[in-house]
């Protein structure tokens, strides 16, 4: 029997077996050719799996308000993979989204020790800069800081009731000796993914947050405290069709018709059935069985297409009665960028990347020492070929270099065949590299001006 894949937020060693990571986890592949104006990470398999994306496709093409989120540890430089999240949140914001962007101050003091005034500094002159000078939107991006967003932590520790050690040890893996200070910080990351939702903040609306995977953790945990807020679930009944089911809990049950007693109350729980046949009503749903003594109503010509038009009506009902309302958030999932020296990208490790703001001749050096997929010897590479599947090199033409499809496809056979040399990937990348990088400094000078601006009003010093 093979061993279930292990993944987590915080290793360094982290499976790339994809096909089985969306198997294990519950995945769905990215179909592409569904995208509007697919990002070349798209058109490369780069973005591999989601959750939910249809959510906000769906918003996308009707026409109707979504989000994106998106979080930073400001404990140091940006680099290439940071990069890569804000290509997609950058993607995301010209289909239509709003983008709001978490600065993890308080889970950076907590756990790396850092002062929330450095935290500040590094938060806006490494990465928001950056942010600026890669083209988001400064109208449509808000950047807060956990620190002065209040309602994010009362949010996590609301949600905090949702969940136990034990579910923790389980989706993270964590021991008797794990630091709380790690624990508190999944539950703030909850608040930070969900509070765009409230009504104070844009509203119910599709969420989409685009990860690595190993992040996932994270989304599952979210999701599922989302789902156990719910008053109202929505599911597939065992002979076709949908149906839906009261949650009753402590803070909603007299609400959803539960007297003090513990008895059903007729009078509210009849009231909460009349309202939740006129959402069906206006719908459209003709054929369905509404039996409020048990708590349900069978929609059996429903499908589960159907359950996206229902929840979130279910959702802004939940709210007129006092309820959270909480809709589950997307995510997408892309696969890792290489490390420089072969394994893990890492920011303290600054051999193992290419930084935004790094200095050409080190970023040079850094390339033409890189672990490369070429043979030992002249002759061997002309006969056998290299390989691009592990040549860093080409990986970072792949992934952050070269946008031109057809002209990657011609480097990856000619390295392939061996008509193209180790040397020569090398030297190819660093063209690539110099240009990039060379344009976003200048992008960086022409946008400094406007910095400030993405910070939300409560961040603003």
């Amino acid at each position: 029997m093979v061993d279930d894949v292990s993944i987590d937020p915080w290793s360094s060693n982290q499976s790339t077996d994809y096909a089985r990571i969306i198997e294990q986890f519950g995945l769905e592949s990215v179909d592409y050719s569904l995208l509007p104006n697919p990002h070349m990470l798209h058109r490369r398999g780069i973005v591999f799996a989601h959750r939910d994306l249809n959510l906000v496709l769906d918003a996308h093409y009707s026409g109707k308000p979504f989000g994106v989120l998106t979080g930073l540890m400001p404990s140091g430089r940006m680099h290439l993979g940071h990069k890569m999240v804000i290509d997609q949140v950058k993607w995301f914001q010209e289909q239509g989204a709003d983008v709001t962007i978490a600065v993890a101050d308080l889970e950076a003091h907590a756990t790396r020790g850092l002062s929330l005034e450095d935290c500040r500094r590094v938060a806006i002159e490494e990465y928001v800069a950056n942010y600026a000078a890669l083209g988001l939107d400064v109208d449509n991006t808000n950047i807060y800081f956990q620190s002065t967003r209040p309602v994010v932590q009362r949010l996590g520790f609301t949600l905090g009731k949702r969940t136990n050690l034990s579910e923790f040890e389980a989706i993270y893996g964590f021991e008797g000796g794990t630091n709380l200070a790690h624990v508190q910080a999944p539950l703030v990351q909850a608040g930070d993914i969900l509070h765009p939702q409230l009504d104070e903040y844009g509203g119910l609306r599709p969420i989409v947050v685009p990860v690595g995977v190993d992040q996932d953790p994270h989304l599952r945990l979210t999701r599922g405290l989302a789902a156990k807020t719910n008053w109202f679930n929505v599911s597939q009944r065992k002979s076709g069709g949908l149906v839906i089911g009261l949650s009753v809990q402590d803070e909603n049950s007299l609400a959803l018709g539960i007297g003090k007693d513990g008895r059903v109350d007729r009078v509210a729980r009849q009231s909460v059935f009349d309202k939740l046949s006129n959402i069906l009503d206006k719908l459209g749903f003709s054929d369905y069985r509404a039996n409020p003594k048990h708590g349900s109503i069978e929609i059996p010509g429903a499908t589960s297409r159907d359950r996206d038009l229902i929840r979130p009506k279910l959702l802004k009902l939940e709210r007129s009665l006092g309820g959270l309302g909480l809709l589950q958030p997307s995510s997408t999932y892309h696969q890792f960028a290489i490390g420089m020296t072969g394994d893990k990208m890492s920011s303290s490790r600054p051999e193992t990347t290419i930084f935004l703001t790094e200095d050409i001749s080190l970023m040079e050096k850094k390339v033409k020492s890189s672990f490369s997929g070429g043979q030992p010897t002249l002759e061997e590479h002309r006969r056998l070929g290299g390989n691009p599947d592990v040549d860093v090199a080409f990986q970072y033409l792949k992934y952050f270099f070269e946008t031109d499809d057809n002209a990657l496809s011609e480097i990856e056979s000619g390295y392939r065949s061996g008509e193209i040399l180790t040397g020569q990937m090398k030297q190819i990348c660093i063209e690539k590299a110099t240009e990039y990088l060379s344009e976003l400094n200048e992008m960086r000078d022409q946008t400094s001006h406007i910095v400030s601006d993405f910070l939300a009003a409560d961040s603003k010093s």
